[in-house]
């Protein structure tokens, strides 16, 4: 039986997806302090004078980037418990979904932060860490007060477009069953039989909007703070 389009579903999925963002939230903030780690890893292999060390390196980033994101979610949610319990005996099959998420997540996120390290220490070179500690500031005070405000400024629009990126591949946690905000919705529309599926999407389409919209405008005010020192010297 076709059931009309129903506005007030929209906002009763709405009202029920919502408290699920702190799922949500909790993947992304995860995946980005495991991935920084990665990346920073990656980023020094890649500065490394061994060329085995440096091709590591290069070969995980060119095989993460062509691997999907679902598929590497299911071979981290299958793998890691089977490779646990024949080489260590350890049974994971109980522990959380969330954690399989933010690993398969990190991987795929760490390899385009160690490029966006990469092109600010490119962008920015050596000459003035060099310069600052020519001038009597130490190792530390170089990097604080010179090198990571420009290089804020340099990597701010593309870590701004990939942690959008990164919010909308959480998604796809709910495929291993974890209940986030898509999980949340896929299971609005379950308990109605495949009624209002249309406005349980809306509903998660215009949450996702919305999100994405305020992290844009959060990095784009960011960039604008970060730049003004910038600009008052290309205007000198």
């Amino acid at each position: 039986m076709n059931r009309p389009f129903s506005p007030v579903q929209i906002y009763k999925s709405f009202v029920k997806i919502i408290p699920y963002f702190g799922v949500t939230f909790g993947v992304v903030l995860g995946t980005v302090c495991l991935a920084l780690l990665i990346a920073i890893g990656l980023f020094c292999q890649k500065q490394s004078r061994l060329h085995f060390v440096r091709a590591l390196a290069v070969g995980y980033i060119n095989v993460i980037r062509c691997t999907p994101s679902i598929v590497l979610l299911f071979i981290v949610y299958y793998g890691i418990p089977k490779i646990a319990l024949e080489l260590f005996s350890l049974n994971l099959n109980f522990s959380s979904k969330i954690i399989y998420v933010i690993i398969s997540l990190a991987l795929i996120y760490s390899a385009t932060l160690a490029e966006i390290i990469r092109s600010v220490y490119l962008a920015l070179g050596r000459a003035q860490y060099e310069a600052a500690l020519s001038i009597g500031l130490t190792p530390w005070q170089a990097i604080r007060r010179i090198m990571i405000p420009q290089g804020i400024v340099v990597a701010l629009p593309n870590l701004g477009n990939s942690l959008i990126s990164l919010f909308k591949e959480g998604s796809l946690a709910f495929t291993i069953g974890l209940v986030d905000m898509m999980g949340s919705g896929n299971l609005i529309i379950a308990r109605n039989y495949g009624a209002y599926s249309l406005e349980t999407y809306i509903a998660l389409a215009i949450i996702y909007w919305t999100i994405t919209l305020i992290i844009e405008q959060i990095f784009l005010r960011l960039e604008k703070h970060y730049s003004k020192g910038r600009r008052s010297l290309n205007a000198a």
